[in-house]
């Protein structure tokens, strides 16, 4: 909402000046978005009359005028370039000493020879707007010699309002000024309209078809006015400093008072009408051409205005072309009518757009006030373009009910935390002119009809709140005994988690948790996603189920921005329909975590030849997470991952998530050059820790063999390694696979390991008959269990 301030000052003029408003508005809810001046500042401006023009004796495009500036010394002698420029005319200029915009300053000088004192100016010239065709053309009664600030009411602000959406009484200038009148006690005076005298009888009946959606409909024709009557500078101010183009006398008093009263109104041209004029329901592929020439199929949910032959207007969005007014209308029926939120909302953004009236209808208009803004709006056209007004006809239904509320003095002290007492709060009822009585100690308070967001008692509390002043409410330190959580060592808190990883390099995002759908089909090929009722955009419409995606997306936006490499981690929930209806009505929705490196796997330099980062590369970043567990990988085919290069993690025999890079088939459908390695867990399982225990260090020194063996190349690694840990001596402390080779000296079908096998006791040091008898042991588990053979 976006007016001016010395027009909200006619309504009402507390003491509060400037800033000091808009942070009075802000902390009572009604947040000033942005604060502007109508003009930059400048000074030594006035209005003058040039009273003749002459040709420049030295350039055909210049102009020499004798202008009246009205500072008692007689006509001045000023050269111009514009090409407006003629004698009668009415303009702003620039005295010797003025200062414009822009640190632009005026003297007398000589312009090809001729004497010039002083500067015409045009809007540009003055920071007022861009037009710089000519000079700025002022009303032929505007004073001479007056500051051109103090007529165009230059010092004037614009202040745009951020309103929430249940503040809708706020959308007008009246609303506004009774908000300001409450917060500050300055009284405040609304425009007032008497029934206009009816001269004719002219009138349509009006017929509620759908009475539920329009409950309230009033008319009346307006008939004998001038629609090219000019709009008065001073509506036509208000309304550009509002952001609305001025059009036309009869459309701008429309806007007008929308903007004043906040109730919008439409104007037919009663010649084109047919007939009783229906609020109704459209019928199944009804078309309208509305006022912006968009031509529309109808569903039969949508509210129209119509005549007895065809649809004339999409009530409380737009009008039809078929029956708009023009510059040659002559009788108008004017509209002033009450539609139900609920019958309007989201109709207009349906239809790819959206109107001033539909914002306001959307969210609740006053129904109390539609006949006094008709009456307003007709004394308005009266007076401007004349006419002959009819009676006003309407017709109603049932209205929205204002149920009182019954509010409890002592549930205002325990949610406020401060004891305001009866005489308090019952001042700023009045203030905000909420009717109430008294029940004892309770208030019974019936709201009004323009405030559609006061339906149960925490809403008057926070009207209490708001106008007593969020500032005024104290704020004591809270007071208790604080106990220290035990936190045991079988357990490790999310942050130590998080913690592990940031070492490591990886920066943590807050991704949404509704995403893509495409995401969840290609990345966990999820075909029945959980859908939103309500998305906040049409590519972010279903709840995710793993966050591969996010992160994903947040390499291919690093990826845009030249960042290479990127490490980025998540911890979120992921949300899946559970069968047994549990946790929360049917849906589960566990915590994980995933973490995926792309780009180089080392800083560039000379140390080491440059690669790009690997299964291998993420699987020791996973396992310095889980330590002290040991995981497990086994192979798994994973839609998000490469085919070959993927495995499920396990840690003590439970599978607790993925790890693998990403499918090229992803990599290249989201621009990625490289694929990038990643793994999702369980965020459960990450903060379970082992309780510490006692283990001696040996002081003796181990014994090392490296021990070769030629196995099948199908055989995978892990069925051997698990083998040899169940059957090792006692004395063997680890196993590490070192090597891989196949080729020369290997047959076909076969690969040699090797393994480095690491002996060690705490109370004795090994003989080399105990380490090779070890050893020989393996060699023969080996040979048993898996065909193996020694690589000579």
């Amino acid at each position: 909402m976006k007016f001016s301030e010395s027009w909200l000052r006619s309504f009402v003029d507390p003491a509060v000046k400037g800033g000091d408003l808009s942070h009075l508005l802000t902390m009572a809810g009604l947040e000033v978005e942005e604060e502007e001046s109508v003009a930059p500042a400048f000074d030594g401006v006035v209005v003058a009359e040039v009273l003749a023009v002459a040709r420049h004796p030295d350039a055909d495009r210049l102009k020499v005028c004798r202008v009246d500036t009205g500072d008692g010394q007689g006509p001045r002698q000023i050269v111009c370039g514009a090409p407006n420029a003629a004698a009668g005319l009415k303009v702003p200029c620039a005295l010797p000493g003025a200062r414009l915009p822009g640190g632009v300053a005026i003297e007398a000088a000589k312009v090809r020879g001729v004497e010039s004192a002083g500067m015409l100016c045009s809007a540009r010239e003055l920071g007022i707007s861009d037009d710089a065709s000519g000079l700025l053309a002022l009303p032929a009664a505007a004073p001479v010699g007056q500051d051109i600030r103090d007529y165009l009411d230059l010092d004037d602000r614009l202040l745009t309002l951020k309103l929430t959406p249940n503040r809708a009484d706020c959308l007008s200038l009246t609303g506004i000024a009774r908000e300001v009148s409450a917060l500050t006690g300055t009284p405040a005076s609304y425009p007032t309209a008497a029934a206009s005298p009816v001269s004719t009888e002219a009138c349509r009946r009006i017929v509620l078809d759908a009475p539920e959606a329009c409950p309230l409909y009033c008319g009346r024709v307006i008939a004998g006015v001038d629609a090219k009557a000019p709009t008065p500078d001073w509506m036509k101010r208000r309304l550009e400093r509002s952001g609305i183009r001025s059009i036309s006398a009869l459309v701008d008093i429309t806007n007008y008072v929308m903007l004043e009263c906040g109730q919008p109104l439409h104007a037919f041209d009663n010649r084109k009408l047919d007939g009783a004029i229906h609020a109704r329901l459209a019928r199944a592929g009804e078309k309208i051409v509305l006022l912006n020439e968009q031509t529309l199929e109808l569903a039969d949910d949508v509210l129209l205005i119509a005549d007895e032959r065809r649809p004339v207007a999409l009530a409380g969005i737009m009008g039809g072309k078929d029956s708009g007014i023009g510059l040659e209308t002559t009788e108008m029926f004017l509209e002033s009518a009450f539609f139900a939120p609920k019958a309007l909302a989201g109709r207009a953004r349906r239809y790819d757009f959206a109107s001033d009236a539909s914002h306001r209808f959307e969210r609740g208009v006053d129904f109390g006030a539609c006949r006094q803004a008709l009456e307003r709006a007709s004394h308005l056209i009266l007076e401007i373009c004349g006419g002959q007004a009819g009676p006003l006809c309407a017709a109603q239904a049932t209205l929205p009910a204002r149920a009182p509320i019954r509010l409890r003095l002592a549930r205002v002290d325990k949610v406020l935390g401060i004891a305001l007492g009866a005489p308090r709060i019952a001042e700023l009822f009045t203030r905000l002119g909420l009717v109430f009585t008294r029940d004892g100690d309770d208030f019974i308070v019936t709201p009004p009809s323009y405030r559609f967001d006061i339906e149960i008692e925490e809403d008057l509390i926070e009207e209490i709140a708001r106008l007593h002043g969020y500032d005024e409410i104290p704020a004591p330190p809270p007071k208790a005994r604080l106990l220290m959580p035990p936190q045991t060592e079988t357990a490790r808190p999310l942050w130590r988690v998080r913690q592990i990883l940031a070492d490591r390099g990886f920066q943590e995002v807050v991704n949404f948790a509704f995403v893509e759908e495409a995401w969840e089909a290609d990345f966990n090929a999820n075909n029945a996603p959980i859908r939103l009722a309500n998305p906040i955009a049409s590519q972010m419409s279903v709840m995710r189920s793993t966050l591969v995606g996010g992160l994903v997306a947040n390499v291919a936006t690093n990826l845009k921005r030249k960042q290479n490499p990127i490490r980025v981690f998540e911890t979120g929930r992921c949300f899946f329909r559970d069968p047994a209806g549990l946790p929360v009505k049917g849906f589960h929705q566990p915590w994980k975590l995933a973490a995926l490196a792309y780009g180089g796997a080392l800083p560039e330099q000379w140390g080491a030849p440059s690669r790009a980062v690997d299964f291998y590369d993420i699987k020791g970043e996973l396992e310095l997470l889980l330590a002290p567990f040991a995981a497990r990988f086994e192979k798994t085919a994973h839609p998000a991952l490469h085919p070959g290069r993927g495995a499920r993690v396990l840690v003590d025999g439970r599978e607790i998530g993925f790890i693998g890079e990403l499918h090229p088939r992803w990599a290249q459908k989201y621009e990625l050059p490289l694929a990038p390695a990643l793994f999702e867990l369980d965020l459960e399982a990450l903060k379970k820790a082992r309780l510490p225990r006692y283990a001696e260090v040996s002081r003796l020194p181990a014994a090392f063999r490296d021990l070769a063996v030629v196995v099948d190349q199908k055989l995978e690694l892990q069925a051997i390694l698990d083998g040899l840990a169940k059957n090792r001596p006692s004395i063997v402390q680890d196993i590490r696979l070192f090597d891989i080779y196949t080729g020369k000296g290997i047959g076909q079908g076969e690969k040699s390991l090797a393994f480095r096998i690491v002996m060690q006791d705490t109370q004795r040091t090994l003989q080399d008959t105990e380490v090779d008898a070890a050893v020989q042991q393996l060699v023969e588990y080996l040979r048993q269990a898996f065909a193996a053979r020694l690589r000579v």
